[in-house]
């Protein structure tokens, strides 16, 4: 059966799905509430299946609606990309990379990978930006990521992987600490003290948030902050304590007085992934920058 739609199509139903309203996906998609009645029936015609639900409350997505809904996003994303990409090449620059990265890889292991990166492709841009890791897996499937760097359990079955780093996540106390010289200790036993966190849109904040909810317990937030090397001055002078990667903890611990006890809990070790959609897929010069991340995770990032 032939199916026939439009980019206008698309863009209402994605509207229709956000808006959960007819009404206001039409005004959403500047188009009059009979037109967009009339493209929908058009469109469940063409397909053979509902699309939407209608009830007085609103409309909902039926199953065949959630699949187009998704499969609309994609393409309005890639159009967006193709777009954003044009307007670069007119402007000299011949290539756009696209990575979503968690917070430990953004601050701690990406910044040595993309100097050398972008000075081997000067004529290259990177759009680097910070997410939790199962929306940088979305994004990634999506197409609004061409790189992603993920950690933890996070389902990436759709997407092809390659394992990058391994870090953890531990406590930071000031040294002198009741805690400082502390086996390890339980997430859960440091919620009854002070915490110097990183800001609300960080992806290590929203994990820690979530892990806390698990225990339906808050976190005492003292003081929010905008990066590690600030949280561990902040704990150093007895402001509280703080949940950071081992990684940023050990490096500033060598000229703070700071002390790291380890988390007793399984997640606090997280296994990092590369994923992508399809590593042949990208372009030379997207899978050139996966190439220099295998590097780094294997020791071997070639001198600059």
């Amino acid at each position: 059966m032939p199916m026939h739609f439009d980019l206008v199509d698309l863009r209402l139903m994605v509207h229709i799905a956000d808006a959960n309203s007819m009404t206001r996906g039409a005004e959403l998609s500047h188009i009059s509430l009979p037109a967009a009645s009339t493209r929908i029936k058009n469109l469940e015609e063409s397909l053979g299946t509902k699309l939407l639900y209608r009830t007085s409350q609103g409309v909902t997505l039926t199953p065949p609606g959630q699949s187009f809904v998704g499969h609309a996003r994609m393409v309005l994303s890639q159009i967006e990309h193709l777009r954003g990409d044009m307007q670069e090449y007119v402007r000299g620059i011949k290539g756009h990379v696209r990575v979503f990265a968690n917070t430990t890889s953004l601050g701690e292991f990406l910044p040595p990978v993309l100097r050398r990166y972008l000075r081997r492709n000067p004529d290259v841009n990177v759009d680097l930006r910070e997410r939790l890791s199962h929306d940088i897996v979305r994004a990634v499937t999506e197409g609004q990521a061409d790189i992603g760097i993920v950690a933890g359990l996070v389902r990436t079955e759709s997407l092809e992987t390659l394992p990058y780093r391994r870090d953890r996540l531990v406590l930071v106390v000031p040294r002198g600490h009741a805690l400082d010289g502390q086996m390890q200790i339980a997430f859960a036993d440091t919620l009854e003290l002070d915490h110097v966190g990183l800001h609300e849109s960080s992806a290590i904040h929203a994990f820690l948030r979530q892990a806390s909810d698990q225990l339906h317990r808050p976190i005492k937030q003292r003081i929010q902050v905008g990066n590690f090397e600030t949280a561990c001055r902040m704990i150093e002078s007895g402001v509280g304590v703080g949940v950071l990667p081992e990684s940023a903890a050990s490096r500033h611990a060598q000229g703070l007085q700071i002390a790291i006890v380890p988390l007793a809990d399984a997640w606090s070790v997280r296994e990092m992934q590369i994923c992508m959609r399809s590593l042949q897929a990208l372009p030379a010069f997207a899978q050139e920058l996966v190439q220099l991340l295998e590097a780094d995770a294997q020791g071997r990032l070639p001198p600059e």
